[in-house]
């Protein structure tokens, strides 16, 4: 399963105008991506609410996750410019 690990520079943490972006994005694509703190949560990237209270903020690690696909890497590599635009 391709994984990328990611650590939080967007200014603000992830609040409403980045967790759109990650939304979007997952919808466009035809897999489940998951989305792994430290501390164990695991959330679906398709669901606003679920993203909005993990509350995550600049300097958190988490682990963005999807089935194999000949996009994965490139769902993945988007995913994580929003989560880390210093990318």
């Amino acid at each position: 399963m391709p994984s990328r690990h990611v650590v939080i520079s967007a200014h603000n943490g992830v609040h409403a105008r980045p967790v759109a972006e990650l939304v979007r994005v997952v919808q466009a694509h035809p897999h489940a991506v998951t989305l792994r703190t430290s501390s164990g949560a695991v959330v679906d990237l398709s669901s606003v609410l679920a993203l909005m209270d993990l509350a995550l903020a600049p300097g958190d690690a988490v682990v963005l996750e999807t089935a194999e696909s000949a996009d994965a890497v490139a769902v993945l590599d988007a995913l994580a410019g929003v989560l880390d635009p210093r990318r």
